[in-house]
């Protein structure tokens, strides 16, 4: 039996689809404001980092962030999602939408944290919690409607709680993981499949069928999509959740949680209340 984590992901289909996505003429609009909810938290912090790291080696996204850093280094998390050796500590560690599809998460932003210096930061957005929801579903009633069955289709995407919990694991101090949802509406599912080509994120499970989809399975899964997800005018709706995380490598600079029963104050003072203790019924 071998070990590691699952291969959910087909990394070999991941970097052909990329690479075709950087190919195609089209616009990548969920980059750029991946991007751009990066630049609008780096702008909170406040702060110019001296040496950069991006996994996103050929995103015309990175144009927005450019100057976040004096000096960047660009690499990609490789077929062996290993990412490559440096010999100096960074400030700064960026990702824009390329986490989603990493097999082994918690390993890899275990190994960002090791790439940032004391009081360095990791920001990254990745598609999670219900993007895609309309097609997984349409294509899952679709499949059983036709064949009696699902097979993965669609790419699983992690939940915003767990992706705090994975920072928290992989060593990061004060981890933050929030989300912003963007509804697309789309004329047609071939729209929306040739925008997910686009941004090369079209099927790379490592499950996937490798036969075409019949043709009574598509038209099942157009009219499910139609019928359940479709606005008065006609529109289609595709959902997108970006999630966003953040997390510092320790510092003693850092603010610090309290140690349990160090408050100089009652809670039960500060909002004008009676305290009750566990064994306490209430009155009335």
């Amino acid at each position: 039996m071998s070990g590691g984590p699952p291969r959910i992901f087909d990394r070999k289909a991941i970097a052909l689809h990329r690479a075709r996505a950087a190919r195609i003429d089209g616009d990548k609009f969920l980059e750029r404001e991946a991007a751009q909810g990066l630049v609008e938290r780096l702008l909170a912090i406040n702060r110019v980092f001296e040496n950069g790291y991006t996994l996103d080696t050929a995103d015309p996204a990175m144009e927005k962030l450019e100057n976040a850093a004096r000096e960047w280094t660009y690499a990609t998390v490789g077929l062996d999602e290993k990412l490559p050796v440096v010999e100096a500590p960074y400030d700064l560690v960026l990702s824009v939408l390329s986490l989603q599809t990493v097999n082994d998460l918690p390993g890899v932003l275990w190994q960002i944290r090791r790439l940032l210096k004391p009081d360095g930061l990791f920001l990254a957005a990745l598609f999670g919690g219900d993007t895609l929801t309309e097609l997984r579903q349409s294509l899952s009633a679709a499949e059983i409607e036709t064949k009696g069955g699902v097979s993965p289709r669609v790419s699983p995407f992690a939940d915003v709680r767990d992706l705090g919990g994975l920072l928290q694991r992989a060593g990061f101090a004060l981890p933050v993981a929030d989300v912003e949802r963007t509804v697309v509406r789309y004329s047609d599912v071939l729209s929306l499949v040739r925008d997910l080509r686009v941004m090369g994120e079209t099927n790379a499970l490592t499950e996937r069928s490798p036969k075409p989809m019949r043709r009574d399975m598509l038209a099942a899964a157009l009219a499910h999509y139609a019928e359940h997800f479709a606005d008065g005018d006609g529109k289609l709706r595709a959902t997108f959740d970006i999630i966003y995380l953040t997390g510092w490598a320790p510092h003693d600079s850092q603010q610090q949680p309290l140690r349990p029963g160090s408050a100089k104050t009652r809670l039960a003072d500060v909002l004008g209340t009676h305290e009750q203790g566990s064994g306490e019924k209430p009155e009335g």
